[in-house]
């Protein structure tokens, strides 16, 4: 189950093997939502949260089915119901409202769970995960797969009786969810992917990647693992598409980091492997899954929040929609930049200067320099906005310690959020001063893999839009990021034990 694997593996919970808490230990949990304001740019529902993203191109736009939560099931209830919204850009959004209704607290889907959404047969099919924890104390499976039908995208009907659940013989039964189904044009048949662990073997490595085929979308009937690496606790919201000659699996995964990953073969039939780099963000953006218009890919999954609107609060399940734009690079492996309409969309430009900061620096024709050998030095270039795109081209001389962003800073540059480049650690991370634990040297999993030699130049885009945001450099990585303890300041540059120079620099806003 989820929502209670994902509070033990980061620590809001204590793990409890197969006896796991009741489900409203959960909302306790979780911070309130706050009152409705402007809306915000990375969308979430008004007065709500927004969980599991289910991607699907239809009718000349993206249409994001969402599981919609509340937080508050005094008020609106027990579980999450799945809503739509529909976009060409990102950056606006139609809400289509709710699509499937939670059932009552005797039917398999009081909780309505992530699945996925495929045209066939001239209508449109969800399989989803019904789940309705109350089950476990009768003796019956938790979790279960099921069907609705609709013929315009908007009006679904239910099938309760298709509802179909895991082979005892070798699957845990309460861990049987987040269908994805395609059409296998080699076997002609449709299939179906699951996230799923078997009964056996280390606990915490028994997840896997379950496969079900069906003729008709009506009977499934279970096949061996479709992928099964005995590394993770579970595969969630399995993902399938194909670029080239790779196919790609993408899950996400809480086993020790919070990640959304990937594996690659040229065949379905495997054998699938990890890259080097198997991830696509860090632990401040989960649950992605893809999809494309035809000419481009672009994954969708959200960032977030944490407990108590505080940089050291545990974080939630649920938060605000991240889109990036996926890509082939020329070895086959995937990287991930900033959607061109995203881009785009920050579109006035803020006049530019460094007035004030602290160590050698000059600014002269656009380039800032920063000389910091055996020292720090830092630019500042007044106060940031709220809602902002700050974007410039790094170049770094041999040995410099480190060089980034600086946001939210104090007037004396005592307190501050950074994003900070390590050349020398192969990564990039964000951290922040003073921090409330002093024995760590960034915040706890918002790091990323970066490989830079002498000479190489690091392209940076971030954008902050209140408490949260997402870095992306060198169209190939992206970190997402909570920031709620500094809410406001200024901005500049930094540099750290060297030399180095940022061009192109740009403040810009909606």
């Amino acid at each position: 189950m989820r929502r209670r694997n994902f509070l033990q593996a980061t620590g809001l919970l204590p793990f409890m093997g197969k006896q796991l808490v009741a489900e409203n230990a959960f909302a306790a949990a979780q911070q309130k939502t706050p009152p409705a304001g402007d809306r915000e740019f990375f969308y979430r529902p008004e007065n709500a949260w927004a969980v599991d993203f289910i991607p699907f191109y239809a009718n000349g736009e993206f249409q994001l089915f969402y599981l919609h939560d509340w937080r508050d099931p005094q008020r609106h209830g027990e579980g999450t119901p799945w809503y739509r919204i529909s976009t060409n850009d990102f950056v606006h959004f139609k809400e289509h409202g709710e699509m499937l209704k939670r059932g009552s607290k005797t039917e398999q889907d009081l909780m309505v769970w992530t699945g996925s959404v495929i045209q066939a047969k001239n209508e449109f099919h969800i399989f989803y995960t019904g789940y309705n924890p109350s089950f476990k104390q009768l003796g019956k499976p938790a979790q279960g797969i099921m069907h609705a039908v609709s013929q315009d995208m908007v009006n679904w009907t239910k099938f309760p009786e298709q509802t179909f659940f895991a082979p005892s013989d070798k699957y845990e039964k309460h861990d049987w969810r987040d269908p994805f189904v395609f059409w296998n044009s080699d076997t002609n048949e449709y299939n179906m992917l699951l996230a799923a662990r078997y009964k056996k073997g280390i606990p915490r490595r028994r997840g896997l990647t379950a496969l079900c085929s069906s003729k008709d979308l009506i009977n499934w009937k279970a096949q061996d693992a479709f992928y099964s690496p005995d590394r993770y606790y579970t595969h969630e919201c399995p993902d399938l598409f194909k670029i080239g000659d790779w196919w790609y699996l993408v899950f996400s995964e809480f086993t020790d980091k919070m990640r959304t990953r990937y594996c690659m073969s040229r065949s379905l039939k495997g054998p699938w492997r990890s890259p080097e780099r198997d991830d696509f963000d860090g632990h401040a953006f989960y649950a992605a899954k893809s999809a494309s218009d035809g000419k481009s890919r672009f994954l969708f999954g959200w960032n977030p929040t944490r407990g108590n609107a505080s940089d050291n609060g545990d974080w939630g399940w649920g938060g605000n929609l991240v889109v990036h734009e996926l890509y082939q690079q020329k070895n086959g492996e995937l990287g991930v930049k900033i959607p061109s309409t995203v881009a785009a969309a920050f579109n006035k430009t803020s006049p530019v200067s460094f007035g004030s900061g602290t160590g050698k620096f000059s600014y002269n024709n656009g380039i800032l320099v920063l000389d910091a050998r055996e020292t720090f030095a830092a630019a500042v270039a007044g106060t940031q906005p709220d809602l902002c795109s700050i974007s410039a081209t790094v170049k770094f001389k041999k040995g410099v310690r480190e060089f980034g962003l600086m946001f939210h800073t104090s007037e004396d540059l005592e307190k501050s959020y950074y994003i900070r480049i390590e050349p020398a650690n192969s990564r990039v991370v964000f951290d922040k001063w003073p921090r409330e634990r002093r024995e760590v040297f960034q915040m706890v999993e918002l790091e990323r893999p970066l490989k830079l030699a002498d000479g190489d130049n690091v392209k940076m885009t971030v954008i902050i839009d209140g408490n949260k945001g997402v870095a992306y450099l060198n169209d190939v990585i992206a970190m997402n990021f909570r920031a709620y303890d500094l809410p406001a300041g200024n901005w500049g540059f930094f540099t750290c034990d060297g030399e180095s120079s940022f061009s192109n620099i740009a403040m810009k806003t909606l």
